[in-house]
């Protein structure tokens, strides 16, 4: 249950006044605060989460639809996170070693739209978007204070946590579980578990290092047709690699590669690089491209964020000048707008109950509490130390435990998408959208069904929970 406590500055005489015109004046009823008063308000509920990155939506939707009491807290102004706001509609399928898809739940729904085209913009996403979050009480631009950690026995819980809203309004929020939903741990770095090292790693730096962000361009009056046919004339494929670089490709959807031309562009600003292209196309001649990676980006840092997205908005005009001369199909090519966030792969995350490692992906471990699959190639993107990025094979099938997504030394904290508990290796892999969607919907999904805390879930109930995913939400994760 909710309760609500309003401190007002008043008379004692005039308390029984006060407390009539609470009731009879909406402006001052519970949970609303009247112009110039000072409020504090306290909210109880089952889960709550913090951010708007489609993963925790996942989750949320699942709780939700069980019964339980939900709040989404979204420090950011806007809902939708890197896949909305910034635009990251470039989206990676994950395939075990004999191609079949491991895209599992409900964002399978989401792909299967991608692939065939009819969810390809940003409208469609956000349409799509749009709908998971429907019901579901969700405040933006809120500004979170002080966390209140109870010490346990066992570990830690996390009892309470305080915020402001855009109105100035000031709450105390406690939950049975809370859920780190950001792409910049705003809830977990406000608690005690140690980083977990990164990028620093694979070249024995001494300070934490991370993969570049990227910001997405947008084109339009792109002839997709001409792209397409002038890689067909460049046939067979060894030709086409030989000419634009690995792993290029072009069909009437998508087109990756294009590395041997890219590299030939030297952007202005340093702290930018022009990386292979990976291009979707969205009919209309209308293209969306991941391939402009900044360096040094702290989305911790709202400054940092707003500098990098004006230094790549002021390198996109020397970047549609570069692709209209050196691909085929750009050279009517203008810009089409751009996203207002960037697009996040990495940053602090925390020691998790289990933190994958690089062996267990390549040697295929299952767990008994798996909560998702994964598949997709070791994938580690640039740094300034390491511009181009490194790759360290291609895993088959794999689990990612349940303790991979709960916080080391709490009780009641889980964490989703980018914030996976993986050594850097492992998170090249892990840190896919959709496995870790996978993961979130159905940590939901044990949310709203188990009656025990999921610590103290055991061997036998995840073999009951197993069955019920398979049987009645087709996730399969054995």
């Amino acid at each position: 249950m909710i309760t609500f406590v309003k401190r007002f500055r008043i008379l004692p005489g005039l308390l029984a006044a006060v407390l009539i015109l609470q009731l009879m004046i909406p402006g001052l009823q519970a949970g609303t605060a009247a112009a110039g008063s000072t409020t504090s308000i306290q909210q109880s509920y089952d889960v709550v989460v913090v951010g708007s990155e489609i993963q925790g939506v996942l989750l949320a939707r699942e709780a939700h639809k069980a019964g339980l009491k939900v709040l989404i807290l979204d420090p950011r102004s806007k809902p939708g996170g890197e896949l909305i706001q910034g635009q990251m509609i470039f989206l990676d399928d994950v395939n075990d070693n004999k191609k079949q898809s491991l895209v599992q739940g409900e964002i399978k729904n989401l792909l299967n739209g991608y692939k065939a085209g009819t969810i390809r913009k940003a409208a469609d996403f956000k349409r799509y978007y749009d709908k998971l979050i429907s019901g579901i009480p969700l405040k933006s631009g809120v500004t979170l204070g002080k966390v209140n950690v109870q010490k346990l026995s066992g570990g830690q819980s996390l009892k309470s946590l305080d915020y402001s809203g855009k109105d100035g309004t000031h709450y105390t929020v406690q939950a049975r579980y809370w859920v780190e939903n950001t792409d910049y741990t705003a809830l977990s770095g406000k608690l005690s578990d140690a980083r977990i090292p990164g990028m620093e790693t694979i070249y024995n730096g001494k300070k934490p290092d991370y993969m570049a962000a990227t910001y997405m361009l947008n084109f339009k009056n792109v002839d997709w047709g001409k792209l397409h046919q002038s890689i067909l004339e460049d046939y067979p494929l060894t030709n086409v690699r030989k000419k634009y670089g690995p792993n290029t490709y072009v069909d009437w959807h998508f087109a990756t590669g294009f590395s041997n031309i890219t590299a030939k562009f030297a952007t202005k600003d340093k702290l930018l690089k022009l990386r292979g292209l990976n291009a979707a196309y969205q009919k209309n001649g209308q293209v969306i491209i991941n391939a402009l990676l900044i360096y040094d980006v702290n989305p911790a840092d709202p400054k940092s964020v707003q500098s990098a997205i004006d230094r790549a908005k002021a390198e996109a005009p020397r970047i549609l000048s570069f692709l209209r001369s050196s691909i085929p199909g750009f050279a009517k090519a203008e810009l089409n707008g751009f996203p207002e966030y960037l697009y996040i792969r990495d940053y602090n995350r925390y020691t998790t109950k289990y933190v994958l490692s690089y062996n267990d992906l390549m040697s295929s471990r299952m767990f008994y509490d798996n909560v998702s699959i994964g598949g997709y190639s070791v994938d580690l993107q640039g740094t300034r130390a390491i511009p181009t990025g490194i790759g360290f094979g291609k895993p088959d099938r794999y689990g990612l435990p349940l303790r991979s997504f709960e916080l080391k030394s709490y009780n009641n904290v889980l964490v989703t998408g980018k914030n996976v508990g993986a050594d850097i290796k492992a998170y090249g892999s892990a840190r896919i959208m959709a496995t870790t969607a996978l993961a979130a919907q159905t940590i939901g999904i044990i949310l709203g069904r188990e009656n025990k805390p999921l610590a103290d879930l055991t061997s036998a109930d995840f073999k009951r929970i197993h069955s019920y995913l398979s049987k009645e939400y087709n996730i399969k994760l054995q």
